[in-house]
This record gives structure tokens, sequence and C-alpha cells, in this order.
């Protein structure tokens, strides 16, 4: 007589689990990384406040003669 039992569907399998949870995972964690992102480019983009330069006028205009310096004129050098 034969047994009418056959192996388990490969779906109860060990295996086939673990790939389905690592798989979710990843999936879910792309979504938030996506999700992330497009809420920090939002956040920047709200930032600007509409404001272009038109011109080389409406620039920023550097008080020290066109350097840009941190900290460097507080800073005092003994010779």
């Amino acid at each position: 007589a034969l047994s009418a039992q056959t192996e388990a569907p490969f779906y109860e399998e060990w295996w086939f689990l673990v790939v389905m949870a690592l798989s979710s995972l990843i999936l879910i964690l792309l979504v938030v990384f996506a999700l992330v992102l497009h809420g920090q480019s939002k956040k920047y983009k709200n930032c600007n406040g509409g404001k272009t330069i038109s011109n080389v006028e409406e620039s920023v205009t550097l008080d020290n003669g066109g350097f840009t310096a941190l900290e460097l004129n507080s800073r005092h050098l003994n010779i």
C-alpha cells in the first residue's frame, strides 16, 4: 500500500518563510526611505520661499571684500 501523503508544499518550508520575511523587510525599508527622502526634499523646497536672484546686483555681497571667513577676523595671532 502506498501512502497518500506527499511532501509539504514549498510555501510551508522554512527557507521560503525566511525569504518572504527578508523580502518584506527590504520592501518596507525601501518605502520608508523613499518617504523620508520625499519629506526632506519637500521641506527644503518650502524653505526657499520662492526667492530667485534675477541679476548679479541682487546677489549676496560679502562684507570683507569677497572672501568668506569663518571666524577668521576674531582670531588674533601672536607673532
